[in-house]
């Protein structure tokens, strides 16, 4: 027998190496629902999923049962039917996946006579563990307060306050972190110092859940997001799938009347508008970079090109329509 043609038999062949496990989805709602009387139903046979390295906004207008899906993955209240996992494992209260976790839910609370550092300290021991086992120096950094962690809390304002919070989340160097309303009551300037501090944490590995009924706070920081009304879901994606494609666009020209006539003569284009030193463009399904090549290669100097669709557009039509 020629030994070349020997072939050798599947039970010859060496095995591949088994793919690694799948990490646990850090959070997996599954048909929540928690009625608090005959009367009030919170939250409605809620399915949801925050996968590892989003930033997940659970946006909705107030009494939507944001904060109350947040307490039961909390494990903070029981749900009425359904259930919550977190990284794999059902949560119950005091569960010890908890300790994966960093929240702040319905504000936070400090003893406002004591310092910022003593408050974090106060907490952290309260756990049963010695403050050097605390992630303190990175939580204190992400959080930026500097000297004034040694003010007591009572002189910090909301923000600085809101910025402690974060840091007390922190200490546990957490997988999750999951914020109800990060930014209620801060002024704009405040609202931008946490929108950069989550988008830090972020940039860190943590994944983030993080509730709000500010519109562009979960448009400027999150990933992903889920509408919510009346306790239902109502739709989830990515914030571009959510905001979907943008039917008007803004465009500014340096000669407005050759560019109306220009874009009237593009096909499938809707009604143009003048406004200001541009034109608003109805693009249907023409997309935007065929109406600025129509531009350009009429000579005509294109400045600006604006989406004016946005998330509270699209935020207002999902939850008009449940009204």
């Amino acid at each position: 027998m020629n030994q070349a043609s020997i072939q050798p038999t599947a039970a010859d062949r060496p095995t591949p190496p088994a793919a690694p496990p799948r990490a646990p989805t850090p959070v997996v709602i599954s048909g929540l629902s928690k009625r608090f009387s005959e009367s009030v139903l919170a939250v409605d046979n809620l399915d949801l999923a925050v996968e590892a390295g989003q930033v997940f906004g659970l946006l909705g207008p107030n009494g939507a049962g944001k904060t109350t899906v947040l307490r039961v993955l909390l494990g903070l209240i029981w749900p009425s039917s359904g259930s919550a996992h977190i990284f794999g494992e059902a949560i119950r209260p005091g569960h010890p996946v908890l300790r994966r976790v960093g929240a702040i839910v319905e504000g936070p609370a400090f003893v406002p006579y004591w310092s910022g550092q003593q408050n974090l300290e106060a907490f952290w021991r309260a756990g049963g563990d010695d403050w050097s086992t605390a992630n303190s120096g990175p939580a204190l950094e992400i959080a930026g307060l500097g000297e004034a962690i040694q003010r007591k809390v009572h002189t910090y304002s909301k923000g600085m306050q809101q910025r402690l919070a974060i840091a007390q989340a922190l200490l546990n160097k957490p997988d999750l972190l999951v914020l109800d309303e990060p930014t209620l009551g801060l002024d704009p300037h405040e609202m931008r110092e946490i929108r950069e501090l989550l988008s830090t944490v972020a940039g860190e590995g943590t994944t983030v859940l993080l509730s709000s009924h500010i519109l562009a706070e979960v448009e400027q920081v999150c990933t992903h997001a889920a509408v919510m009304a009346q306790g239902r879901l109502i739709a989830s994606g990515t914030v571009a799938q959510l905001t979907g494609a943008a039917t008007t666009v803004y465009v500014e020209v340096d000669a407005i009347d050759r560019a109306t006539a220009v874009l009237a003569g593009v096909e499938g284009l809707g009604p143009l508008a003048r406004e200001g030193m541009g034109l608003s463009v109805h693009l249907n399904a023409v997309p935007r970079k065929a109406i600025v090549a129509a531009l350009v290669n009429a000579g005509i100097g294109v400045e600006t090109v604006m989406s004016r669709h946005h998330l509270e557009d699209a935020f207002l039509e999902l939850v008009g329509e449940e009204q």
